[in-house]
């Protein structure tokens, strides 16, 4: 089962889709693949209450964290068979594939991203796994209109598009409620 869960910036989307995930893992540990990675104190502030909240749900123990700020496939590959995971956020994980480079490693296509992306629903399908994937919805305001801005948007929409007809549910998050959209398996 895949599951798209989107909304706009603190609306709740990561709180809405950990209860999708708990109940779907029926007990069974947890996997959270955390896309961010810890630039400054700000973030960390924000990764620091993201685990404070998955914490305070009662199941401190049934969270597993693989930290996957690129390699998604490769950390979707670590949860077994037939269990649950959230991958949180692609919002970050696409802004990374476009424009994060260091020493070891260029940028990513937006083909290669898309292609890893792909790789990853694939992946969990053939394994039974509950793949629920958030995302930020970044047309809720007005955006900077400069060229890597909008080639950014561009992409994160079409992986949004494409994640929509993808995924067996949709939904989307207003003030902490889930609106679902899209219901029913995906065949």
């Amino acid at each position: 089962m895949i599951v798209f869960v989107s909304g706009g910036a603190r609306s709740g989307k990561s709180h809405v889709a950990e209860q999708y995930v708990l109940q779907a893992a029926n007990g069974q540990p947890c996997f959270y693949v955390a896309t961010a990675n810890v630039y400054d104190d700000e973030m960390a502030e924000r990764v620091a209450l993201h685990r404070a909240d998955r914490d305070a749900q009662g199941v401190p123990d049934s969270w597993v964290t693989l930290e996957a700020p690129l390699a998604i496939d490769q950390a979707i590959a670590r949860v077994p068979n037939g269990h649950a995971a959230l991958l949180d956020c692609l919002t970050l994980w696409a802004s990374q594939v476009m424009f994060d480079a260091d020493d070891a490693h260029a940028p990513l296509s937006t083909t290669e991203g898309f292609s890893l992306l792909v790789r990853c629903l694939q992946d969990a399908r053939a394994r039974h796994i509950t793949l629920v994937v958030v995302s930020n919805d970044l047309n809720e305001a007005p955006l900077p209109n400069d060229t890597h801005t909008q080639r950014y948007v561009e992409f994160l929409q079409m992986l949004h598009r494409w994640l929509a007809v993808e995924s067996d549910s949709v939904i989307e998050v207003v003030a902490g409620q889930g609106i679902e959209w899209k219901a029913g398996a995906n065949t």
